[in-house]
């Protein structure tokens, strides 16, 4: 009977283990873009300027400063809901959190690149 809570316990961090080790790589910033822009743009600043309508939302573009990016990936599996006080929960599919997560790898390499330099393009040079 104990094994049940093990096994399922076991099998989402391998899932996990899996979908955070190829998120940043198979995504697609543009469709994150355009998601972050959708769910979350009335709160959050979603561009490499600008503040967030919303003061207490982080702009998304400082995300990487608080937290590895790779490791939103759990959070936006199961629901997140923590963050400001008006934020409402956030679950993603692995397609849309990998998207998403490219996004926001995406944005923070454009605060480090001139603007001409490819960040944001939808293209991801490494």
């Amino acid at each position: 009977m104990a094994r049940e809570p093990v096994r399922a316990i076991v099998t989402g961090l391998v899932q996990l283990a899996l979908l955070t080790g190829s998120a940043l790589a198979a995504g697609d910033p543009v469709r994150g873009r355009e998601l972050a822009t959708s769910l979350c743009g009335r709160c959050h600043a979603t561009g490499p300027t600008g503040a967030s309508p919303l003061p207490t939302a982080p702009p998304f573009r400082t995300l990487d400063e608080r937290y590895p990016i790779e490791s939103l990936a759990e959070g936006l599996a199961e629901g997140l809901v923590t963050g400001h006080p008006a934020m409402p929960e956030v679950r993603l599919e692995p397609e849309a959190i990998a998207d998403f997560l490219a996004f926001l790898e995406d944005l923070s390499r454009y605060r480090e690149e001139p603007p001409n330099s490819g960040g944001l393009s939808g293209r991801r040079s490494r």
